[in-house]
């Protein structure tokens, strides 16, 4: 007697789907995901959105439950504006780091779509999420949805209280300040955001008594080494320098209520959530992107999606991947989805075909024969810039011609400094490192000192790299938030790393937040 197999089923035939079209697409991705990659991945829950919910995800910064403030108003109807002429396609998924991950689908994509962008979002992202160390350091995934819920409460009856007024000032000089509102190195383990409600009247009057103790005890006129020691003691109460400048005023401006500090905490833990997101770009979509290939791939090869849902997925696919040439109109620098899925994609070359090149520059992983047991250690321990230093491979720059250039100001020619030879390939791969490296891209801006015997102003060093400095028309803004914020005058230096200054710029408080 023979036995026959069965044929395998499709999941689906036709563009259209419905709820247990969803169901099984979703059970034959999980199964390919988990037993045949091996990722591990937060539970799931997939939401299906339309359109408009999309475009306010977007504005929302993808958030489920977030505070109102007119910027999201501002970016919703720029993000609608474009889409309904037809400038720019949405997004076919919004992924959340919480627990159950959250992803959001849209509607009118087609069945074959919501199998890649389930596999894309809810197990490529979801195990990147999971399982990289900057996301475990910084993130807290099971409490993230809580503290939003609290945030929004909070604020909402922080209006109902102070006035919409008010609350809407004190968050457009919190957002301007955003960016400067992270803790860029681990200080200790990230916060308990599922217990920010209730510790937040203990956190508050503690920071009450301790700015109390602080500006009672402000020194009057002393000697010389008498006040070198009230200096460094004064720079020990109030941690400087400081870099977290949100954090800084949170707990010493001195003219802030609590609730308006509370509201400064809100707006730093969340830019602090996703503070992880920003040094990983080209990692997590380059495993969101290779998981999905990799799914997708075996679904088809299964037999579980026909020829012409593969031929849909490849077309998307290589709409996603695709990498314009420096003098093509749309070039706006290395497309992050590209590099990370051809890096992934060479890792998993090196990995089971090497060449001897690829053995002398990756003798761990060269020839080792399990790709996926090199991808998962390689999401769990790197971010962008150590990634591309360790792992971007001469071939692949010579494939992607990659060479270095350097532009001088003073010279009227560009210096080509790296070529495709072993010296070369070092430079390249050190020099595109870099520019992933948010420490190199970022401006390192900190708070060093305060005048608490004179007029209390408040001064900050711009650490300036590469000659580079602030420009005038975003620091003069953000400087008058600080200052409003602070309640006294503001100094901004910016300072080479010989101690020589090369700018000032000063900004008096416009508005009070008393």
């Amino acid at each position: 007697m023979v036995m026959v197999s069965e044929k395998p089923k499709l999941l689906f035939d036709r563009a259209d789907w419905d709820f247990a079209t969803i169901q099984r697409i979703y059970d034959a991705v999980e199964d390919v995901a988990l037993r045949e990659l091996g990722l591990n991945t937060y539970p799931n829950q997939i939401e299906i959105i339309t359109a408009e919910q999309m475009l306010d995800a977007y504005a929302s910064i993808g958030m489920p439950l977030f505070y109102k403030h007119w910027s999201f108003g501002k970016h919703f109807a720029q993000h609608e504006a474009v889409y309904r002429k037809g400038l720019r396609a949405l997004a076919y998924e919004i992924v959340i780091n919480s627990t159950p991950c959250i992803s959001y689908i849209m509607e009118e994509n087609t069945a074959t779509m919501q199998a890649l962008v389930i596999a894309h979002a809810a197990f490529g992202h979801n195990h990147f999420f999971k399982n990289n160390y900057l996301f475990k350091i910084w993130t807290d995934a099971e409490g993230i949805l809580p503290y939003l819920e609290f945030a929004k409460n909070y604020i909402a009856a922080c209006e109902e209280r102070y006035g919409q007024d008010a609350v809407e000032r004190l968050l457009d000089a919190a957002h301007a300040l955003r960016s400067h509102g992270v803790h860029r190195y681990p200080r200790r383990k990230g916060p308990d955001l599922a217990s920010e409600e209730r510790r937040e009247r203990e956190r508050l009057v503690e920071a009450e008594r301790t700015y109390n103790d602080l500006w009672r005890t402000v020194p009057g006129r002393k000697s010389v080494s008498r006040a070198a020691a009230d200096e460094e003691r004064r720079k020990a109460l109030l941690e400087l320098p400081q870099e977290n400048i949100l954090y800084f005023l949170e707990r010493n401006a001195p003219r802030l209520q609590p609730w308006q500090r509370e509201v400064l905490r809100i707006v730093r833990l969340t830019a602090q959530y996703f503070y992880p997101q920003s040094q990983t770009k080209v990692m997590n979509e380059g495993c969101a992107t290779y998981c999905h290939y990799r799914i997708m791939q075996r679904l088809y090869e299964r037999g579980q999606i026909n020829e012409g849902a593969f031929l849909e997925f490849l077309r998307s696919h290589t709409n996603v991947v695709y990498q314009p040439d420096f003098d093509d109109p749309h070039y706006a620098g290395l497309n992050p989805y590209a590099l990370g899925f051809a890096m992934m994609q060479d890792i998993e070359r090196i990995c089971t075909e090497p060449t001897d090149e690829d053995r002398d520059w990756f003798p761990d992983i060269a020839g080792s024969g399990d790709p996926m047991a090199a991808l998962r250690e390689i999401w769990a321990d790197y971010r962008d810039e150590s990634f591309i230093a360790q792992y971007l491979s001469p071939r692949l720059i010579r494939q992607w011609r990659l060479f270095h250039v350097i532009d001088r100001e003073e010279e009227w020619y560009l210096k080509v400094d790296a070529i495709h030879n072993e010296r070369g390939y070092r430079r390249i791969r050190r020099a595109l490192a870099r520019q992933h490296d948010i420490g190199w891209i970022d401006p390192d801006i900190q708070v060093v000192d305060v005048d608490l015997t004179g007029d209390r102003r408040l001064v900050l060093h711009h650490n300036v790299l590469n000659q580079i400095l602030l420009d005038e028309d975003e620091v003069r803004p953000v400087l008058q938030h600080l200052a409003d914020l602070w309640g006294y005058d503001v100094l901004l230096k910016e300072v080479e790393a010989d101690g020589s200054v090369l700018k000032e710029h000063a900004a008096s408080p416009q508005k009070t937040f008393s």
